[in-house]
């Protein structure tokens, strides 16, 4: 059966970092129901929910990750009918993303000694790309002549243009001239790799540490902050949803909050 599902999630275009997701959850729910032999499986899958959030104290946004996983094990695998009016999905919490400032940025930015750290971290925020977006840029996706990033495959298998500044510009020539990438961009230690996102979520860290940055911020703010100093500078709201990638406008909006919030405190005495 796990053969079955790890070949339906692939067709079905899933990443593999989502394919990993997917058959953790169903690998560990398989595992809850044996131990609850007798009950159906429309009751273990129930359980299991109850379980991740009562007992496990897991994310909403986790386990509505866990059903939809379990979701497509039962329909496409067991051949049931999914039971959503008695499963239902938790409402995630409406948390305003993480900002830095253009100082902060331009901080930590400048904290980095490492030519390729350095230049990771410019296109990372200058281009409001994900991390696993920013690992996997090629050499040629770099179009100089026309200013702009190619991401290819972003998140729900899109390709999609993002802005390419001056600034980010010139750091890309110089790490071209000192490290001569190939076919990635930013190549990892092993052969033919490129630098893992792990990597790039560690460099982030001891960079904010460094600079004294107290933020629970992560590497994923960088494109928050993008977005947020956009906003700020007068940029259209539709614009920066092309530039994100984003399908709906309304994931777009939550940056108006956080520019709503960010001018209410400056007025603070």
């Amino acid at each position: 059966m796990i053969d079955r599902y790890v070949a339906e999630t692939k067709i079905r275009g899933f990443t593999r970092a989502t394919q990993r997701v997917y058959l953790g959850h169903v690998r560990r729910w398989l595992l809850w129901q044996h131990e609850r032999e007798g009950e159906s499986a429309e009751v273990n899958a129930r359980a299991y929910i109850l379980h991740l959030i009562d007992d496990r104290q897991c994310s909403h946004s986790y386990a509505n990750q866990a059903i939809s996983a379990l979701k497509l094990f039962h329909e496409s695998i067991l051949g049931k009918q999914w039971a959503a009016e008695k499963i239902r999905r938790p409402k995630k919490i409406a948390r305003l993303p993480r900002v830095l400032s253009e100082q902060e940025v331009a901080k930590l930015i400048g904290a980095l000694t490492n030519l390729k750290h350095r230049t990771i971290m410019t296109v990372l925020y200058s281009a409001g790309l994900r991390v696993g977006e920013v690992v996997r840029l090629k050499a040629g996706d770099i179009d100089s002549s026309r200013m702009l990033i190619l991401v290819r495959a972003g998140k729900g298998r899109k390709d999609r243009f993002s802005i390419l500044s001056p600034v980010t510009l010139e750091t890309l020539r110089q790490y071209y001239r000192a490290y001569q990438p190939q076919k990635w961009l930013f190549p990892g230690a092993k052969p033919g790799s490129h630098i893992t996102e792990r990597t790039v979520q560690k460099v982030f860290v001891q960079a904010k540490d460094k600079v004294g940055i107290h933020k629970q911020a992560t590497v994923h703010s960088l494109r928050h902050s993008f977005a947020t100093h956009l906003l700020e500078a007068g940029t259209d709201l539709r614009y920066i949803q092309e530039l994100l990638g984003h399908q709906s406008s309304k994931t777009t909006e939550i940056y108006t909050r956080v520019t709503s919030l960010i001018c209410a405190e400056s007025k603070v005495p």
